[in-house]
């Protein structure tokens, strides 16, 4: 896969590109698009492939590819992360915001507490208020730019009133693999007030290095009366446009209750996006995925490097995602003028810190899943919008 091929995104209805204009106000003509959690790489060839014989056969009718489709969801997770999964556990979500909202809707009440370990991905916090829950931060702690959990504080935080905790494993946007001994904790946690544990592992095929993500149910295998699994193709593969995720169930009880509200709002999957799932989780994708982690290492390292020589500016070390967490703490200066440093200055369209809620204030998120010279490019832009401090 020749992924410094420029693919023009401009012009095509991409959420990245053509919107960042209006919602940041860098230019599009030469502005680079380094926010939304999508990558500018062309999907594997084994999934092309399938879409264009679709395409071609020309009917579109109802189609049950179920077989095919958690037969390969199955190898990926063992083959991939040593994780039996039962098909019976798969429920199909349109995407894993939308299978937060349905954990939400099934497993808690309007007024219930729903404790999120901040910062974190902005779409839990919004789709909690949107349900009617409440949400609970829980700040992480910087422990020298790494992110860690403080659980007697969090046990003095609680209420009773909570009723689920999600975690973002790994995290998003601090880029942390979780250990056995921190998702233990978490598992603890969540016994120990009772509280549903919703765990999302969108990011776990892009981890670098020495780290090694777990699956929270191989990790605590003892708590899957409270356990709901979020998986999905989309970030590894980058067809987030397909709109399919999946809702990993253990314990019979609740897949129970989930297939019934499944079943009320009349929801199933789209035949794309169970055939792309399909196609991509299987022997070539993985060796498509294997590469793409290594170029995203690449860029993760050319990136850090250069931010990491802006006095002021520190990059968190990313063990997992394409998702850089940027601090600006050290530069002294105020939200509003850093950013507009990156905006107006480097015409970059970088994630607003604030928006992944408490602890996020002095970040900026950028998204390094695009070709090698637009990250050079942007480590000149930032250099260059920052050369006063240097």
């Amino acid at each position: 896969m020749d992924f410094d091929k420029i693919i023009d995104r401009r012009g095509t209805h991409c959420a990245k590109w053509d919107m960042m204009s209006g919602l940041y106000n860098v230019p599009g003509d030469d502005g680079l698009a380094m926010w939304v959690a999508d990558m500018d790489f062309a999907v594997p060839d084994v999934v092309t492939n399938k879409m264009r014989e679709m395409a071609d056969h020309g009917v579109y009718g109802y189609v049950n590819c179920d077989g095919p489709y958690k037969d390969a969801i199955r190898w990926w997770m063992k083959n991939r992360h040593g994780w039996d999964v039962e098909a019976d556990a798969i429920f199909t979500t349109t995407g894993l915001v939308n299978g937060v909202g349905m954990c939400l809707d099934t497993f808690t009440q309007p007024g219930d507490g729903i404790v999120l370990f901040t910062p974190v991905y902005h779409a839990f916090a919004k789709v909690i208020r949107n349900a009617g829950r409440e949400v609970v931060e829980c700040q992480l702690v910087q422990n020298d730019g790494r992110y860690e959990m403080d659980f007697e504080a969090y046990d003095a935080q609680m209420t009773g009133s909570e009723k689920m905790v999600i975690l973002c494993s790994p995290h998003n946007p601090g880029g942390r693999v979780w250990t056995q001994e921190e998702l233990r904790a978490v598992a603890d946690f969540a016994k120990r007030h009772d509280l549903m544990l919703l765990s999302d592992e969108i990011h776990h095929d892009l981890v670098y290095g020495d780290a090694k993500h777990i699956p929270m149910q191989n990790a605590t295998p003892d708590i899957t009366d409270r356990l709901l699994m979020l998986t999905a193709p989309s970030k590894t593969f980058n067809f987030a446009g397909m709109h399919t995720g999946q809702v990993i169930i253990p314990d019979p009880d609740l897949r129970a209750q989930f297939s019934r509200r499944m079943m009320a709002l009349a929801l199933s999957p789209n035949s794309p996006g169970q055939w792309a799932t399909a196609c991509a989780y299987s022997p070539e994708g993985a060796a498509w995925v294997d590469e793409l982690v290594a170029y995203l290492d690449g860029n993760r390292q050319m990136f850090d490097a250069a931010v990491n020589s802006i006095p002021g500016l520190r990059s968190t070390e990313l063990q997992a995602t394409y998702l850089a967490w940027v601090d600006f703490s050290g530069t002294g200066m105020s939200r509003e003028e850093f950013t507009a440093r990156v905006e107006q200055g480097a015409k970059i369209a970088a994630n607003h810190g604030t928006t992944f809620g408490t602890g996020g204030e002095n970040f900026l998120r950028f998204n390094l899943g695009t070709q090698r010279s637009r990250i050079e490019e942007a480590c000149n832009r930032l250099r260059e919008a920052f050369s006063d401090l240097q």
